[in-house]
């Protein structure tokens, strides 16, 4: 545990980042898509990357708060974000957004896994009975990772460089917790875990879900990446309250900071030497938990993340 507490407490009071928004190279022809990028984080990386030219689609749940977030960015960069819905705690309406999305680009250079939710109330399920955070963080977006492959793959082998990413956003919270199977969806042992836990459990799992992503299909051109983008203020801290608000307020920073390590990994051509690596703040390699990179666990979650959409 003292080894986890050194990481977590180097990521949490990071050096000066050496990684600038105006580094970002000229992104015209680049197609990508950055999951719950109405708010937070994700607005404002949607945010730098129509500044350099990107087409972004904007892939989030509510339509209304997409729209106003695609007028504040249209004001703010000049250019105009699309709207692409997705509801990842819904496995029907991540097929439905991936179809809609083939339907309209047949290239894909940047996924952006970054919605997340956090520590939300017990009672809280996915549309298919997972548990709200393992199913919104992982298996959503495992599943609209895997529907997009075809796309990405191709993609890679008409770009310059050969190469597409695909990032997934974690956390420190990925060092307290591993994966325990019998708690992914609803039931009496995950109804007796607390909300905290089984966060910092989806958080593990994004981390195996990256590299595992990264072993099957580095040779093809995919480059993935997982990361912690920092203690960021965002409408993630909407489900604490009392100390524990408090407590997590004193820590975080302005949401600017959380887009710079998730745009150096999937923008930069540094970033394009990143497969199965793990980027911390602000825009650098660091260590995850060493038992995120187990091929064995890898290979058992990725078994059980296809098993629970196949029939979707």
């Amino acid at each position: 545990m003292g080894a986890y507490l050194s990481m977590l407490t180097q990521q949490m009071w990071p050096a000066k980042s050496k990684f600038k928004v105006e580094d970002i190279p000229d992104l015209t022809g680049k197609v990508m898509i950055v999951t719950g990028a109405n708010t937070g984080i994700g607005k404002e990386t949607a945010k730098a990357l129509l500044q350099h030219n990107a087409k972004v689609y904007i892939a989030a749940r509510n339509q209304e708060k997409s729209e106003q977030a695609i007028k504040d960015l249209e004001q703010q960069t000049g250019k105009t974000a699309l709207f692409l819905k997705l509801d990842l705690a819904d496995l029907h309406s991540v097929k439905a957004a991936a179809e809609e999305f083939k339907s309209k680009e047949s290239q894909l250079h940047v996924l952006f896994n970054n919605a997340g939710v956090m520590i939300c109330p017990i009672d809280q399920v996915t549309a298919q009975g997972y548990d709200m955070q393992f199913g919104t963080n992982v298996l959503g977006h495992f599943y609209f990772t895997k529907l997009l492959l075809p796309t990405l793959l191709e993609t890679a082998k008409t770009a310059p460089e050969g190469k597409v990413r695909v990032i997934t956003t974690s956390s420190s919270a990925h060092l307290f917790f591993g994966l325990d199977f019998a708690t992914f969806k609803d039931g009496p042992k995950r109804r007796k875990i607390d909300p905290g836990r089984l966060y910092a459990q989806s958080k593990f799992g994004n981390v195996v879900f990256a590299n595992e992503l990264a072993r099957r299909y580095g040779d093809q051109g995919i480059i993935s990446v997982s990361l912690n983008p920092g203690n960021i203020k965002s409408d993630l801290q909407r489900y604490t309250t009392g100390l524990q608000r408090r407590i997590i307020n004193s820590i975080l920073y302005p949401t600017p900071y959380g887009a710079l390590t998730q745009l150096w990994a999937g923008t930069s051509a540094e970033g394009l030497t990143l497969n199965g690596k793990y980027a911390i703040p602000w825009a650098r390699v660091g260590p995850a938990r060493k038992d995120t990179a187990d091929p064995e666990l890898g290979k058992e979650l990725w078994t059980w993340l296809e098993e629970q959409v196949k029939d979707i």
